[in-house]
């Protein structure tokens, strides 16, 4: 018997069909299942034979069942038919040849049939489809939209999916995670994948509005509704009509303005400021906020009706330490995008990667972009190492390389650096000869004194700081660090 005829239909697009189908020939065995089934809701087929039941897989190219459930009385023959079907889950009853089925066994059924037992390897049933490999790809990995939900760690993986499920219903989404996470890229995600895709997305951010003038930002004004209002004017309720609207930082919304949200969410009817007529709004409300709502509802200062009217599906961004190895991907991405903006670009270095994974990353996502940016414009188009990024990121103990230039240069460089007049430290009275002596001077001496004392003037005058005392003398801080080593010299004088 051929079972194997199936495995083209891999690389198809698969779909569930909800239904289970039951091989066996023990008739009281079968119906004793299918009892069980039928009393969780679940639709069930039933065949007598493996040749009967392969048929019926072939039939659905593209599809797996929900699962296939395979009596113990047909394992002499299960080998070939679990390798036929990769991708469809089975289950098998009671012991025998529990084996050959190899991966896509999911579970054993033991006799007597219990409730808890069946439900629970449905439910692993359920998992093998929808953790395969590959499974979340298929949905995101053509939008240009998901490049901006960057990452394969799980808790990422899980926040696609979430939006997924939700997008191609109506539901009130309450998008929750610190600043910086990329709550509203999740916003428009949502609102991309959703039917409403066409509409308008209206993002507002509640917190960065007077609370006097939110309502009319909401709901609009008539004209001469108050002082400046000289005109009519639509606010962002109708003018997401038939689309998505935001509402960033939910958590800063004044209380009175709470009340008449939740009004207009019951009902989806609102009026401008000043009018009296009934508009009635389709717009779908997707909320984010920073702050634990909870806590809030416990201080008083949000509304508990309002929570539960937002919170009907909840999806939380992860912070960024907790999703670390997403970083070079994160780096990879940021950098692609700053070549749009600046016409140039940077590569770091892997331990310089190592040293971003370790940070903790409190700005989350925005901070690494800012970060990348300002990387871009400090050293374009140039390999980035620990040591190029700012102090506090860097988490990792390597030295910085120190070019071993020749005595030779280094003295032209002090020179150079002393007479080209560029730098605001006078020289030592001293050290200025209006002419040459006739016994003739040591110059190599001359310049090293110069040069001591310049560098202890520009360390006094910076109160210690070597950094910027490198800067009033116009070289880089490796450059003087060295210049003091090489003179025994300490940041106390």
């Amino acid at each position: 018997m051929d079972f194997l005829s199936n495995t083209k239909g891999n690389s198809v697009k698969m779909q569930v069909l909800d239904t289970i189908l039951i091989c066996g020939t023990d008739s009281q065995q079968r119906q004793k299942l299918i009892t069980v089934l039928e009393f969780i809701g679940e639709s069930v087929e039933c065949f007598s034979d493996l040749v009967m039941l392969a048929q019926a897989l072939k039939n659905q190219d593209g599809i797996v069942y929900r699962s296939v459930i395979i009596d113990s009385s047909l394992s002499d023959q299960t080998l070939e038919f679990g390798k036929g079907f990769p991708l469809q889950p089975f289950l098998f009853i009671g012991q025998g040849g529990a084996s050959d089925l190899n991966a896509n066994l999911v579970g054993i059924i033991e006799q007597p049939f219990k409730y808890a037992q069946v439900t629970q390897e449905l439910h692993n049933c359920q998992d093998f489809y929808n953790k395969r490999p590959g499974a979340l790809a298929v949905g995101g990995s053509h939008s240009m939209l998901f490049r901006s939900l960057v990452g394969r760690s799980d808790t990422i993986q899980d926040v696609r999916l979430l939006i997924e499920q939700v997008a191609l219903t109506d539901a009130n989404v309450l998008v929750l995670g610190e600043s910086g996470t990329g709550k509203e890229v999740v916003a428009r995600n949502v609102h991309y994948y959703s039917k409403r895709r066409e509409g308008p997305f209206i993002p507002i951010n509640c917190g960065a509005i007077p609370p006097e003038l939110l309502e009319s930002e909401l709901f609009g004004h008539e004209k001469g509704a108050f002082t400046g209002a000289f005109t009519t004017r639509k606010g962002r309720f109708e003018l997401a009509e038939g689309g998505t609207l935001f509402l960033d930082e939910i958590g800063d919304m004044p209380q009175p303005m709470q009340v008449k949200l939740l009004r207009v969410l019951q009902e989806r009817t609102f009026e401008r400021v000043g009018g009296n007529k009934t508009i009635r709004c389709d717009v779908r409300i997707v909320a984010a906020t920073h702050q634990h709502l909870e806590t809030m509802i416990s201080d008083g200062k949000f509304r508990e009706d309002l929570y539960y009217r937002l919170n009907v599906f909840p999806i939380e961004m992860p912070a960024l330490r907790d999703r670390k190895n997403d970083v070079p991907l994160l780096l990879q991405e940021l950098v692609s995008r700053m070549e749009s903006a600046y016409s140039t670009s940077i590569r770091f270095t892997q331990r310089c990667i190592e040293s971003l994974m370790l940070h903790t990353w409190a700005g989350n996502v925005r901070e690494l972009s800012n970060l990348v940016e300002r990387l871009v414009i400090l050293y374009p188009n140039n390999l980035v190492d620990i040591n190029d990024l700012p102090v506090k990121y860097r988490h990792l103990d390597v030295p910085e390389y120190q070019p071993d230039y020749p005595e030779e240069l280094q003295e032209q460089e002090a020179f150079a650096a002393i007479f080209s007049g560029e730098d605001e430290i006078k020289l030592p009275e001293r050290a200025v000869l209006t002419e040459l002596p006739a016994e003739g001077v040591n110059l190599k001496e001359m310049l090293s004194e110069l040069e001591t004392d310049l560098i202890r003037q520009a360390i006094e005058q910076q109160d210690g700081v070597v950094s910027r005392a490198a800067e009033v003398l116009g070289m880089r801080r490796t450059t003087l660090v060295e210049k003091m080593r090489k003179y025994g010299m300490s940041k106390e004088g």
